[in-house]
């Protein structure tokens, strides 16, 4: 059985980051409605997404899927880089600070308690004061 099935998936595109959210978004919309009521149609738009989700996971043509994972990544990585930035500020927060350089908007990372400093951005070459 388990050679069956190892035979079945051979050659398959599986998951990546689209089929993963696809299929959240499709679970979502089926168990919402147990708790709205009148909103079955998310329900329906559910088992689409699934059945769509499936369709990806199990395709053979790993290009045109690729391609799609690919155009999915590049319209969600300014969402995701600004929560992965938001993350490691949140992290470093005891040890550094952060500025914004006025010039750029590049992030700078300062250590804390060196008082008042002049910080050059790195990209720039632009120079402020700040206390850290």
């Amino acid at each position: 059985m388990r050679d069956k099935i190892q035979s079945f998936l051979r050659g398959r595109y599986g998951t990546d980051s689209l089929s993963k959210f696809l299929l959240i978004v499709a679970l979502a919309g089926m168990f919402l409605p147990i708790f709205i009521k009148k909103a079955f149609l998310l329900y329906y738009l559910g088992v689409v997404l699934l059945i769509y989700s499936y369709f990806r996971i199990f395709s053979r043509n790993i290009a045109k899927r690729s391609a799609e994972n690919a155009a999915f990544l590049r319209r969600t990585s300014k969402i995701t880089g600004f929560f992965r930035r938001k993350k490691l500020h949140f992290e470093q927060r005891k040890t550094h600070k952060f500025f914004r350089c006025p010039g750029c908007g590049q992030d700078i990372r300062v250590p804390k308690g060196k008082g008042n400093i002049v910080i050059t951005c790195p990209k720039c070459r632009k120079e402020f004061q700040a206390r850290s």
